[in-house]
């Protein structure tokens, strides 16, 4: 299993979440938050002596069977790219187990 952290503008929440629900992704956690990358807060009008700004972001977070996850990255990266500064990054975490707490199952049939 591998858990996909996707960080990226929050007007391409939608797209995203189209994309999970085309690869049969069932649960997701999705955060809302601030912060910068290389751009330092500017998406494209980088001038060096303005200060640094937040910018909003999304951090949305799922785990998915190993199988799907090479595939459904490159939709991803695909789906939601605009090219631009500010369009964010998935990190892909290994994981060991999961375990539904209600039902006591694990691996993949607690996804």
């Amino acid at each position: 299993m591998k858990k996909l952290e996707i960080i990226t503008r929050t007007e391409k929440l939608n797209e995203l979440r189209a994309i999970l629900e085309e690869f049969g992704v069932t649960g997701l956690n999705i955060l809302h938050m601030e912060g910068y990358g290389n751009q330092r807060g500017h998406y494209e009008d980088y001038e060096p002596e303005k200060a640094v700004q937040l910018l909003p972001m999304i951090k949305v977070e799922t785990v998915v069977d190993a199988s799907i996850a090479g595939t459904l990255i490159e939709k991803i990266s695909k789906g939601i790219r605009t090219g631009n500064y500010g369009d964010g990054k998935i990190f892909v975490i290994n994981v060991e187990d999961a375990i539904r707490i209600r039902t006591g199952e694990r691996g993949k049939g607690a996804l």
